[in-house]
């Protein structure tokens, strides 16, 4: 099968094109800047500046993982417009594709499968979150929204489309751990404000896993939840990661000093959703990782 994926030269992205190959598909790769991202893909990788590069080479699927960094900066009102527009622009070109290749009457991609966020919820509190419960309106919702709303017209096309909202993903050498190991392996680590806040997360092998899943499951559709079926609290993810390590987990950040140096991106942080793979169980999906300390041993 002919691939085409955006973000691929990301933290999940890169996996995703590591697995696709050893799979036997042939895979496309949207970079806009295709000389300095090929060390990092897999050889054999067609990589091109843009979706519609490919026009002469339809994908059969697409994934779509592209968007700036949440985290990267603070958010400015700049920053916010930022976050949107490089997440719906990435899904635009995708649009973009599917509509020329409509009109040359050649085949459309079979599936979509596009990023979202666990953010699409909103500050859920300790409330158990599936697929179906109502999102608090935050920025974090309205920015996932917005995401999600850019792959209708690919949807009204005739194209099978799975939005998947994506936990915390863990693994050695970026993701959250990148920034959160330093501190821990200092024994100077310890939980965010009141700890109380919930962490969905997700090993980044069974994220991937459940890409390729609902490509392959053609009944699947809608949005689906992206996080190990055993959420934690931010107090119990601390305490988890700092025993993995032999360390304490005894320096607390208080609320006040994230919102005083992060601002509004303090709830990132500070607040969660107790969110649980609901769908992705029902169709029978089985997790590598599903809990806190097996997915942290396997990575530590």
């Amino acid at each position: 099968m002919r691939v085409l994926v955006t973000g691929g030269s990301g933290f999940v992205g890169q996996r995703l094109c590591q697995q696709l190959v050893a799979q036997g598909h042939e895979v496309q790769v949207v970079s806009r800047s295709p000389h300095k991202v090929r060390e990092c893909l897999p050889s054999g990788c067609d990589i091109r500046d843009s979706a519609q590069a490919f026009i002469e080479s339809p994908p059969d699927a697409l994934i779509n993982l592209a968007g700036e960094s949440i985290a990267a900066k603070r958010w400015s009102n700049e920053q916010k417009e930022k976050l949107v527009d490089s997440r719906v622009a990435a899904t635009q070109q995708l649009v973009a594709l599917c509509e020329q290749l409509n009109a040359n009457g050649q085949p459309l991609p079979k599936v979509l499968v596009s990023a979202s966020a666990m953010g699409y919820y909103g500050d859920q509190g300790k409330r158990v979150v599936t697929e179906e419960t109502a999102p608090n309106d935050e920025f974090a919702h309205q920015l996932c929204k917005h995401w999600e709303a850019a792959t209708q017209p690919i949807e009204a096309m005739g194209v099978r489309v799975a939005i998947v909202r994506i936990g915390l993903v863990l693994e050695a050498g970026g993701g959250s751990l990148q920034k959160m190991l330093p501190p821990f392996k200092l024994g100077l680590g310890g939980r965010f404000g009141s700890g109380e806040q919930f962490m969905p997360w997700i090993h980044r092998d069974d994220l991937v896993a459940a890409i390729l899943f609902l490509i392959d499951q053609e009944s699947l559709s809608g949005a689906f939840n992206g996080s190990a079926p055993h959420p934690v609290t931010n107090a119990i993810f601390t305490k988890t990661l700092a025993k993995q390590l032999n360390r304490p987990a005894i320096f607390p950040v208080p609320a006040f000093v994230l919102k005083a140096g992060l601002g509004e991106m303090s709830q990132l942080l500070l607040t969660g959703a107790d969110m649980r793979p609901a769908r992705l169980e029902a169709a029978g999906f089985t997790f590598q990782y599903p809990t806190l300390d097996k997915a942290l041993a396997a990575i530590l």
